[in-house]
């Protein structure tokens, strides 16, 4: 095994310990660096940091040009991670990214050369452009945080995030992600258009640089978003506001345009997720309204929408919002 493998199973023990309002105040210098990098989008920018102070994985889906791999980029560069960009293509193969084992003539010997998945970030761009196959290529390292090759099993370092950006899948070229792919990622976040305002702010920042490229400064490091990760475990979470994510979940499976609706993954990464973005927030606690801010990106995807229905422009999206309408929200408690 590499050196590269074998730092994956670094000991975490000596890693140091945060309180929530320390979290907190990191979370805000991450945002106001990844920031100087990507112009506006402030709420979807809260979401990503709250997917992955999560521990989870997050889907950035939207057309290109949105700044999504700039801003994998900045997280990456912000989080002081180990950061690697791999080019969905439909040539690519999976040991493109896991990596394969390649004879070692000095040693008349296999050896595992590890891909690019051995890193704290991987972006994945444009992940729906290669074939399915490729695409399940990130199934296990994405859920157990480890790869198999060829029946030998290498931990991925910890942290290990996977932040993927997609076109919609109405672009020609793109291999829709499977159910089973989709439910791996914690969120999946549009960008959407900036306004006149925000269009102009990026180009006269381009201007300013007189440079294409740009770079944010670290905030933290592995072992100290590790120690954030750590902390958010601590949040609390009222039986009734868990109750509610269950809920929520719950009714996506009885609307009458779901064919398939949120599974209890989803529920869970609901109330994950509301548990990172209450401490952004500034809270020790998870009320309703952390619920609701997080819904829409941590369910739409995982539900399946009747095929009748897609005329009609029904998405997993506007299924969330009217659940968030038609399921009561227990009160706000305030501690």
């Amino acid at each position: 095994m590499t050196d590269a493998v074998t730092d994956a199973a670094t000991d975490a023990a000596t890693e140091g310990e945060l309180k929530l309002g320390e979290v907190t105040e990191l979370s805000r210098q991450v945002l106001e660096r990844v920031s100087q990098a990507v112009v506006g989008k402030a709420e979807a920018l809260e979401l990503v940091l709250a997917g992955i102070l999560a521990g989870g994985h997050v889907l950035l889906e939207d057309y290109p040009g949105l700044a999504k791999t700039l801003a994998a980029r900045s997280f990456a560069q912000a989080l002081g991670l180990e950061f690697r960009r791999v080019q969905f293509t439909p040539d690519l193969l999976p040991s493109d990214v896991t990596g394969a084992f390649v004879y070692d003539q000095k040693d008349s010997e296999f050896v595992f050369r590890p891909g690019p998945i051995f890193t704290g970030l991987l972006l994945a761009d444009e992940i729906n452009r290669t074939p399915p196959k490729t695409q399940a290529a990130l199934l296990e390292s994405m859920q157990e945080h480890q790869v198999t090759v060829e029946g030998q099993t290498f931990p991925l370092p910890a942290p290990f995030h996977v932040l993927a950006t997609a076109n919609p899948v109405e672009y020609e070229g793109t291999y829709p992600l499977p159910e089973a792919q989709l439910d791996r990622f914690m969120l999946r976040i549009g960008f959407g258009y900036p306004s006149p305002a925000e269009e102009w702010e990026v180009l006269r920042r381009r201007m300013s640089r007189r440079t294409e490229d740009q770079s944010v400064e670290a905030a933290t490091d592995a072992a100290g978003l590790r120690a954030a990760q750590r902390a958010v475990e601590t949040v609390t979470v009222d039986d009734t506001v868990g109750q509610y994510c269950v809920d929520l979940a719950t009714a996506t499976r009885r609307d009458s345009q779901v064919l398939v609706g949120a599974s209890p993954r989803g529920s869970l990464a609901l109330l994950l997720t509301a548990r990172a973005y209450a401490v952004i927030k500034g809270r020790d606690y998870v009320v309703p309204e952390d619920v609701k801010a997080v819904a829409v990106a941590a369910l739409a995807h995982r539900i399946t929408v009747r095929p009748e229905l897609w005329l009609h422009e029904v998405t997993g999206a506007t299924v969330v919002r009217t659940v968030l309408g038609s399921v009561a929200a227990p009160p706000t408690v305030v501690s």
